[in-house]
């Protein structure tokens, strides 16, 4: 495939796949109601993917056929006509975060040319993300240590300068302690590990230096087709839990296999796209003001080479009434904020 056969308008079709995700969704952020959270950014996500001009197939989504209503693994997206590719949905990175009102929920697509995606059924993998400045200054066979002191070397600043991102979760204890005794800053994060990782990868305007730890290996694949546009550099290694060896070995998949970002995403074309559900330090989340819905978005693609930072104003009454044109019914939650 040749980057002409790829139209650059598809990021802009993502773009709109997103926002729809994050507007529906919004309705319910701070109500306690997870799993009403993501059926609605579901709903709203797959109605407008199944009118991109690609032939899509989702690698990485919502579950299996069987559990899954809508945007399961193996389901095909968009028109049919166009492009062949992979595409990775989180309708919500950070479901939890959402239903509680917390910060940094977003709504993610990311897309790369057939086949190129790396995919698992494995739960968790560990992993490491920095940009480009640390490019080649970091592997998951080296310890804590030495990957914080060679990036601190790379971006030519002193170890107590250095900010590690790390998800707050008992299998990461261990690091958390190394970090700290080494000196280094930590931050540490609930939920949100997409997210994280792009802000991560995005020098100019992050206050993290690096990802590591223990997370969701998916959310690892979405991130790296960021981190592959934004010239950063990733390494991941599977995390087995109790019975999950029986699922490396029907996939074929050595789990101590180090995996660096070309085993991630394969492809030099590569998307990410994601627009902010409840306000974090990546984007805005949705705001409503008078039968309006404002929306922050990122698109990062190597189809245009750019990095942009899209906001949107947007007419409930022209989106409900383009919802129901879709069947997206999930888009009723947003009649209150409609002026009658």
């Amino acid at each position: 495939m040749t980057r002409r056969r790829i139209d650059a308008r598809v990021e802009l079709e993502f773009l709109r796949a997103t926002e729809a995700a994050a507007i529906v969704s919004g309705k319910l952020v701070g109500r306690g109601d997870k799993n009403g959270v993501d059926q609605a950014a579901v709903d709203a996500m797959r109605g407008v993917l199944g009118e991109v001009d690609i032939d899509g197939v989702v690698v990485i989504g919502e579950g299996e056929k069987d559990e899954a209503p809508m945007l399961y693994i193996g389901e095909h997206v968009g028109t049919g006509d166009g492009p062949k590719m992979d595409v990775a949905v989180d309708p919500i990175d950070g479901t939890t975060l959402a239903s509680k009102g917390g910060h940094g929920a977003i709504s993610v697509v990311a897309a790369a040319e057939r086949g190129s995606l790396f995919h698992t059924h494995i739960a968790y993998m560990d992993k490491i993300i920095v940009g480009k400045q640390a490019k080649g200054a970091i592997s998951l066979d080296a310890t804590v240590e030495e990957n914080v002191r060679s990036v601190a070397r790379a971006m030519g600043r002193p170890v107590e300068e250095i900010t590690v991102a790390v998800l707050e979760r008992p299998r990461n204890d261990e690091y958390v302690r190394k970090l700290r005794e080494l000196g280094a800053r930590v931050r540490l994060f609930g939920d949100g590990d997409i997210a994280n990782g792009i802000i991560a990868a995005l020098e100019e305007r992050s206050r993290i230096d690096i990802l590591l730890g223990i997370g969701g290996a998916t959310e690892g694949v979405v991130a790296a087709c960021a981190i592959k546009c934004l010239g950063g550099d990733m390494q991941g290694r599977l995390w087995l839990r109790d019975g999950e060896e029986a699922i490396a070995k029907e996939e074929g998949i050595d789990p101590t296999k180090l995996l660096n970002l070309d085993d991630l995403c394969r492809s030099d074309l590569s998307m990410l796209v994601a627009t902010g559900v409840t306000d974090g330090e990546l984007l805005q989340g949705v705001s409503y003001v008078r039968g309006s819905a404002y929306t922050q978005s990122i698109i990062i693609s190597s189809l245009t080479n750019t990095t942009r930072m899209v906001d949107g104003k947007h007419d409930l009454q022209a989106f409900v009434k383009l919802g129901a044109l879709n069947g997206l019914s999930s888009t009723t939650l947003l009649k209150e904020h409609v002026p009658s």
